[in-house]
């Protein structure tokens, strides 16, 4: 059994913050939608913290959003400030974007890490931790009614995940130290989705199967 990587409280709140703003920024891309602040809340804090909910209801355990009054308020005023100054963030996409690919593998690492000291084996480990990091796209796409964004060709969103916990998992099984391995974690996982988001790197396309010709029967007794 190993131990669980932890980070201080102040930098996973930065983390669900810096969701919660991206959240709220896409869902104010969907003008038709007509949100309010109360749904812009509501995407905002699945954005931020879904992840960490799926996490915890798959490992059985109560969910820290609810074990301290910190987590909900900072998800809910991040969605708020990133609905009412959009436009002041949208410049800043890129950093955004490098935070995001950041705390993809803090969420990933503390999943992961999260599941092995449960007593998890490896496979179910990286699946938990790979959700954490993801999870709170897949909630903000199912709320706002839209196909599920990571399921579709992009630019390694999930991938940069399964490849940063396994490589976590992998450390671990040689030995290297949980807090050792978890930092190489979000170093790789950073790593690779910020080279697919500046390569345009993809994961191969489905490719509808050409029909087989149709063969017509001839009816009986004729050549």
């Amino acid at each position: 059994m190993t131990a669980a990587f932890v980070i201080p409280l102040w930098a996973e709140l930065v983390a669900i913050a810096i969701g919660a703003v991206q959240g709220s920024m896409f869902a104010a891309q969907f003008r038709d939608r007509r949100l309010d602040l109360l749904g812009i809340t509501i995407i905002g804090i699945a954005s931020g913290y879904g992840g960490g909910l799926l996490r915890d209801i798959l490992l059985n355990v109560s969910p820290a959003a609810l074990q301290s009054n910190w987590y909900l308020p900072v998800a809910a005023a991040a969605a708020m400030l990133g609905m009412l100054l959009e436009r002041v963030f949208s410049r800043l996409s890129k950093a955004i974007t490098a935070l995001d690919a950041l705390t993809i593998g803090v969420f990933g690492a503390i999943g992961t890490t999260k599941a092995l000291s449960l007593g998890f084996d490896v496979i179910p480990a990286v699946f938990v931790g790979v959700l954490a990091a993801v999870g709170g796209s897949i909630l903000r796409d199912m709320l706002l009614n839209l196909p599920i964004a990571l399921m579709h060709v992009g630019s390694l969103y999930a991938a940069a995940a399964v490849i940063g916990t396994v490589t976590l998992v992998a450390l671990q099984s040689l030995g290297v130290d949980v807090f050792i391995a978890a930092i190489v974690c979000v170093v790789v996982t950073f790593g690779v989705r910020i080279l697919a988001v500046l390569f345009h790197w993809k994961l191969p396309e489905q490719r509808a199967i050409s029909r087989l010709p149709r063969v017509t029967r001839r009816p009986k007794g004729r050549p």
